[in-house]
């Protein structure tokens, strides 16, 4: 199972980005999705995850901001950021854990897109 993450890019203050992140191969079922990110110096955050009954959880930084959401039938995530800040730059990671078709549980990353908010 692989995750391929897209929609990074550099923004200005108060801006918008959309980040997706597909994941292919021999997947049966996805269950928790989620979006992290690592800043320069600081260690990885959740940023947001969402189960597949679509039940949500965002950490406090982005809560009003940003929006979390997956189409179960693309076995895509994806992150709506609105009003971003300088604060959120970093390399968002997507994250996916489930069962293949051989019933074996997995839980794969995908690369890093980067987020650069700055005027």
């Amino acid at each position: 199972v692989q995750l391929q993450a897209s929609g990074g890019g550099l923004v200005q203050p108060g801006g918008s980005l959309r980040l997706s992140c597909a994941a292919s191969g021999s997947i049966f079922s996805i269950h928790n999705m989620g979006w992290y990110r690592q800043a320069p110096g600081k260690q990885r955050e959740l940023v947001a995850g969402i189960t597949r009954a679509g039940d949500t959880n965002y950490a406090d930084s982005v809560k009003g901001r940003f929006t979390i959401s997956r189409d179960n039938g693309k076995n895509t995530v994806y992150l709506q950021m609105n009003s971003l800040k300088p604060e959120d730059t970093a390399v968002y990671c997507c994250n996916a854990d489930g069962a293949d078709y051989g019933l074996t549980w997995f839980n794969v990353w995908g690369q890093g897109t980067e987020v650069t908010v700055s005027s």
